[in-house]
């Protein structure tokens, strides 16, 4: 890897799945020259992350404390990589940030060939199974993005 990657993960409240992916890729990640970020684009600032989502994370032996956060330019500026959730935030993320097109991804997309990309599941709302599912369905796709980012 010969370059930082500051990679920062978007959805709806910064509550379930972009904490999640954020958590995941922080303990899955093997070099310090991967940073990584949430936001929501409709966010709350300070809310913490859904119980059944931390639960979900607990089960893979990983404990976080978060706090959401509403995205906001710099972060946008911080990152290399923003990867969003759905094709809908990538939408919005265009709208608002369209100088920040090259950099703007579904988190599928960016690790799928075009023919596979798909939204990540929204869990919000849902029994604790929908947590797990949408997590492994994260783990398989942030396990890809550790790959790429390392080759970079």
């Amino acid at each position: 890897m010969g370059s930082v990657a500051n990679v920062l993960f978007v959805c709806t409240g910064n509550t379930c799945r972009s904490p999640m992916a954020e958590a995941l890729l922080q303990f899955m990640k093997r070099s310090e020259e991967i940073k990584v970020k949430s936001a929501g684009v409709f966010a709350m600032d300070g809310s913490g992350a859904s119980p059944y989502a931390k639960d979900a994370l607990l089960e893979k032996g990983i404990a976080f404390s978060h706090s959401s956060s509403l995205l906001s330019g710099k972060d946008v500026e911080w990152a290399t990589h923003i990867l969003t959730m759905t094709g809908s935030h990538k939408q919005l993320m265009l709208e608002k940030f369209p100088d920040a097109r090259g950099k703007i991804h579904t988190l599928s997309e960016y690790v799928h060939p075009a023919s596979e990309a798909r939204d990540v599941l929204d869990p919000y709302g849902g029994p604790p199974e929908l947590y797990r599912a949408t997590r492994d369905d994260l783990e398989e796709m942030l396990k890809l993005l550790v790959e790429k980012l390392e080759k970079e």
